[in-house]
C-alpha cells in the first residue's frame, strides 16, 4: 500500500514514495537509452541532471497551497464593490496526458463582498495550478472554485486560452489553434450583463486580436 505524508497539494495527499533525485536522474537516462542514443557521450553526459532540475521549476506547484497563497486579504476597500479583473496572466504549464508544454493567457475576475485580495495573489493562483501536470479544463476549475472557496465574492471569472503542444508539434500537427475554456460562478453566471461586462473587458465578446506568443 502506497504510503502518504500529512501535507496537501490540492486537497489531496502527497505520495510519501517520491523517487530520489538519483532514481529521477537514471530514469532520464533510460529515456535516452530508448530513444535510441547514448547517454554517456560528452554532448548527454549532464542531460540527465538538467533535466530534473528543470522539472522542478515546471511542477513547482505540487508544493504550494493554492488556498494560502490567498489567505491574506484587505476589507479596508471603502465601499469598493464593482469587477475586479486581471487580464492576460501568462502561463506555462504542461499537458498531463503528453508532458508537452501548453502555454496560453488567464483571465481572472471576481466581484467583491467586503473582502479583497492582491492582484499578484491572482497571478501566483494562475502560476500555481499551471505548475503541475494539466489540462486546460481542469486548471479553469481549480482557479475558478480556489478563489470562490477562499474569497466568497459575488461572482468568478476565469477564461483561458492555450495552445497546446500535443497538437502543434506531434498528432495532428495543427499550427495556431487555440483552445478557450471559461467557468463563470455567482454573478457571472446569473447575470448576462455581469458576464457580458467581462467578456468585453478582455476581449471575447467580438474578435480576438493578439496571439500567445
Amino acid at each position: 500500500m502506497k504510503k502518504t505524508v500529512s501535507r496537501k497539494s490540492a486537497g489531496k495527499d502527497v505520495p510519501a514514495d517520491r523517487p530520489s533525485r538519483e532514481e529521477a536522474e537514471a530514469a532520464v537516462r533510460t529515456l535516452i537509452r530508448w530513444a535510441g542514443d547514448d547517454p554517456a557521450r560528452e554532448g548527454l553526459i549532464d542531460t540527465p541532471a538538467r533535466v530534473v532540475r528543470s522539472y522542478e521549476e515546471f511542477f513547482s506547484g505540487y508544493a504550494d497551497d493554492p488556498t494560502q497563497i490567498l489567505a491574506r486579504t484587505f476589507s479596508e476597500v471603502e465601499g469598493y464593490d464593482e469587477m475586479i479583473v486581471l487580464n492576460d496572466i501568462r502561463f506555462e504549464s504542461h499537458c498531463e496526458h503528453h508532458m508537452v508544454p501548453v502555454i496560453g493567457r488567464a483571465h481572472v475576475a471576481y466581484l467583491p463582498d467586503r473582502r479583497v485580495v492582491g492582484i499578484s495573489k491572482l497571478a501566483r493562483l494562475v502560476e500555481v495550478y499551471a505548475k503541475r501536470l494539466q489540462i486546460q479544463e481542469k486548471m479553469t476549475v481549480q482557479i475558478a472554485d480556489t478563489l470562490q472557496e477562499v474569497l466568497q465574492p459575488k461572482g468568478v471569472a476565469v477564461v483561458l486560452e492555450a495552445a497546446h503542444q500535443c497538437m502543434t508539434t506531434r498528432g495532428v500537427h495543427k499550427p495556431g489553434v487555440t483552445l478557450v475554456t471559461s467557468r463563470m460562478l455567482g454573478a457571472f453566471r446569473d447575470d448576462a450583463n455581469t458576464r457580458r461586462e467581462f467578456l468585453g473587458i478582455i476581449g471575447l465578446n467580438g474578435a480576438r486580436s493578439g496571439s500567445l506568443s
